[in-house]
């Protein structure tokens, strides 16, 4: 193994660490009684500890093999990775939101590179994720409540994927007003987060409309529709795919209703409609296709994966209806079993590459 592959499932495993940690401190800020560890930092963690190291990390592995010097490009996650180890070991906290700005920098001049090389839609797509990120940690760094800049930071993850899947549409070849439609969706939802800054709840109203209707785009063009009709594990990922845009329609609607939200469960449900629903959902369908990337690891599919899938829908079910019901113990419980479908996925993962191994090196250890 070389030392490059090493380093990348050294930080794929931090990147873990950090979701489990955020969510104990998810556990906890909902009300059950475990040890209040991390309970204050669980969006910093699953969203700069977690999913900023695992993004920063599918661009390097991507720009390392391509470019001379692509090894520089893993600098934003090992920034990452040690901020998030700073918040966990209880260092000072300007250090940590330090090293989170300084790693999410990186990410944005690493997407420069990449559009140097490759100008489309879909690298400036994510590039603008990767800004958001940037402003949301400057905010943060500047004092800025969580709730005032937390909707740039659901649109680093809202944009990266939204790339992702233009990147992989690719082969449809959308006309052009297809994709000025999808500018203009772009567009119009830069300026609700710039609106957040100056008027929270026209911003996040205005966000929510930029929401739908990226939803719908992604709906009627993604290559999801028809990839469903087909079978194993290509319908699979385009299963998660088809719920997560449904849970991204469901953010969006939310947003419009509600507006902006100091804290409660009305923010409990307009956070993690997306953050759970939309992309943990993409997470479910892309993990076999970044692993073997990132972590040069076959990942086979199995049957079996559909189980944390529905599971992780059924409980953000309960968990909305806990939220938008005012039932503490539903949205308690939905909660848990967000968490349950998170580490059954991480299980499944790992049963389906350890029956993989035993399959091709039956003699192995």
């Amino acid at each position: 193994m070389s030392r490059q592959d090493l380093l990348s499932r050294l930080l794929l495993f931090s990147a873990l660490v950090s979701l489990l940690v955020a969510g104990w401190a998810g556990l906890v800020r909902m009300g059950w009684q475990m040890h209040p560890f991390a309970a204050a930092d669980h969006g910093p963690l699953m969203i700069s500890g977690f999913l900023g190291t695992l993004i920063a990390l599918e661009r390097a592995v991507a720009i390392s093999a391509v470019f001379p010097r692509g090894r520089l490009a893993y600098a934003p996650p090992i920034l990452s990775m040690f901020g998030a180890v700073a918040l966990i070991s209880g260092f000072p906290r300007g250090l940590a939101i330090g090293l989170m700005v300084v790693g999410s920098i990186g990410l944005v001049m690493v997407y420069i590179v990449i559009m140097r090389h490759q100008p489309a839609l879909f690298t400036v797509t994510m590039a603008l994720g990767a800004v958001c990120w940037l402003v949301g940690n400057l905010l943060w760094l500047g004092g800025q409540p969580i709730y005032q800049l937390v909707n740039w930071w659901v649109n680093f993850l809202v944009l990266t994927i939204a790339g992702e899947r233009l990147e992989l549409s690719r082969i449809l070849q959308h006309p052009r007003q297809v994709q000025r439609q999808f500018m203009a969706v772009l567009l119009l939802l830069l300026a609700s987060l710039a609106m957040t800054q100056v008027n929270l709840n026209a911003g996040v109203r205005l966000e929510g409309l930029a929401e739908i209707l990226l939803g719908l785009w992604l709906l009627r063009y993604d290559i999801a529709r028809r990839t469903v009709k087909q079978t194993g594990l290509t319908r699979y990922i385009a299963a998660c795919l088809l719920a997560g845009y449904a849970w991204l329609l469901t953010g969006g609607v939310l947003r419009l209703v509600w507006g902006g939200a100091p804290a409660g469960p009305v923010y409990d449900a307009l956070l993690h409609s997306v953050l759970v629903g939309f992309t943990f959902s993409m997470i479910f369908g892309h993990a076999l296709m970044i692993l073997p990337a990132v972590a040069k690891q076959h990942v086979p599919f199995k049957a079996l994966f559909y189980t944390h899938l529905v599971l992780l829908h059924v409980s953000l079910i309960v968990r909305m209806v806990g939220d938008l019901g005012s039932q503490l113990s539903l949205r308690q419980w939905g909660g848990m079993l967000n968490v349950i479908a998170i580490l059954l996925f991480i299980g499944n993962t790992l049963y389906a590459v350890l029956r993989d191994r035993r399959a091709n090196h039956p003699h192995a250890a």
